[in-house]
């Protein structure tokens, strides 16, 4: 969460509003996907899958969770297949920087 605040250079008052958020638990059923454009759910699918490889592996429940992701967000198989692995493979490219 920290990375992700730092990278958007997020202002401290977001920082909190962020994190407060992020101190829940969540679940992909609390996705309010209709607020998404397909190109912004597109991105979501793309960095969720990217940033599945922070701590240098991809575990099968990260998997798992990028699977239902997929269905969630309505992107057909065939794109969303491909949206994946293009993330997995830049994020495999950039290990030594996560």
């Amino acid at each position: 969460v920290d990375a992700l605040i730092a990278a958007f250079e997020a202002s401290d008052e977001e920082a909190k509003e962020i994190r407060t958020y992020a101190a829940e638990k969540r679940t992909l059923d609390d996705m309010p996907i209709f607020d998404l454009n397909a190109d912004d759910r597109r991105l979501l699918l793309h960095l969720s899958s990217f940033l599945t490889y922070v701590d240098g592996e991809q575990h099968q429940t990260e998997k798992d969770f990028i699977g239902k992701m997929c269905s969630t967000l309505e992107i057909p198989d065939q794109e969303a297949q491909g949206l994946v692995g293009l993330a997995e493979e830049r994020a495999k490219r950039f290990l030594n920087l996560l």
